[in-house]
């Protein structure tokens, strides 16, 4: 059993803590580490930082946490609130337990309570295990790709290619949102299932002789679109199982993936798609998918 306990921080300590937890979690860069001093002053002033501690018998070991803050959306009537989810980080002996969900449901559950309906945050797209979690288990959606968002990054995660992201639309309140947080969650569609519901994967990708998956030479966008002829509702598109592995042994092909994605991806918002689930297939040669859905349709 998991022996962490989760809580709403407040205090220095607990805040210090965070903030050496962040040089852990993305080596490399002091200047991308949220301070003490901001913590605790976004804390005092609307903002949410849970963590995720083990007990100690000194002092309790961080192994994760979450940080958000209040901020604003533009509606047709006027301005509307909602809570900013900036960072998410798991200790690195700590992953794959299930902690980030943990921590994200918590956030979930206090920002309900404080009456907002909307979260919102950004992950690298390109990142299967970040979209597992966001998609398929937490039911955010996504129609918004943002380029270089943050510029050049240096820490040893991010550096050497564009700050491209996601931000993905967290509505707290939904059906969708409450089935996949709840004891009894949805089950899980694999790939087969979108297949056989009309979904055709439009980039697949190809092996190169490193044994390396690549980028498809032609992206097969749905022709009706220029015809102004009825869409398919669902499409597949996808991305390496393992990009960091993948930007490691070679950048100039993660490189490739990237500039790859942001014209896919762009093009099919552009096109009033919007990304809905996340498809891992385990095996020898591990593949994923987004699953894009064409306006409010659903499978």
């Amino acid at each position: 059993m998991n022996n962490w306990h989760i809580r709403i921080l407040d205090t220095p300590e607990e805040l210090q803590m965070v903030e050496e937890l962040q040089r852990i979690i993305w080596p490399g860069s002091e200047t991308d580490v949220v301070p003490l001093h901001l913590l605790r002053t976004a804390v005092h002033n609307g903002g949410l930082v849970i963590g995720a501690a083990i007990p100690g018998s000194e002092s309790d070991q961080m192994v994760g946490f979450v940080f958000g803050f209040p901020g604003f959306y533009t509606t047709p009537d006027g301005p509307r609130l909602k809570h900013c989810s900036h960072m998410l980080g798991v200790h690195p002996e700590f992953r794959g337990q299930g902690l980030g969900f943990q921590l994200k449901r918590a956030q979930w559950q206090i920002v309900r309570h404080q009456g907002l309906d909307r979260i919102t945050w950004t992950y690298d797209p390109l990142l299967s295990r970040n979209a597992h979690l966001n998609v398929a288990r937490l039911g955010a959606v996504c129609s918004r790709y943002l380029r270089a968002v943050y510029g050049e990054m240096r820490d040893e995660l991010n550096k050497g290619l564009p700050s491209d992201r996601f931000e993905v639309d967290w509505w707290v309140n939904t059906q969708r949102v409450d089935r996949r947080l709840s004891k009894n969650a949805r089950l899980r569609l694999d790939l087969s299932q979108f297949l056989a519901a009309g979904a055709e994967v439009i980039n697949p990708a190809r092996i190169n002789e490193q044994g390396w998956p690549a980028p498809a030479e032609l992206v097969k966008f749905p022709e009706a679109l220029e015809h102004g002829e009825e869409v398919p509702v669902l499409l597949l598109v996808e991305v390496p199982a393992d990009f960091q592995e993948l930007k490691r042994n070679d950048v100039e092909l993660a490189r490739g993936w990237r500039m790859h994605s942001r014209m896919v991806f762009e093009k099919l918002f552009e096109d009033g798609y919007l990304v809905t689930d996340f498809v891992y297939m385990p095996g020898k040669e591990p593949r994923s998918y987004y699953v894009m859905t064409h306006g409010e349709a659903t499978l």
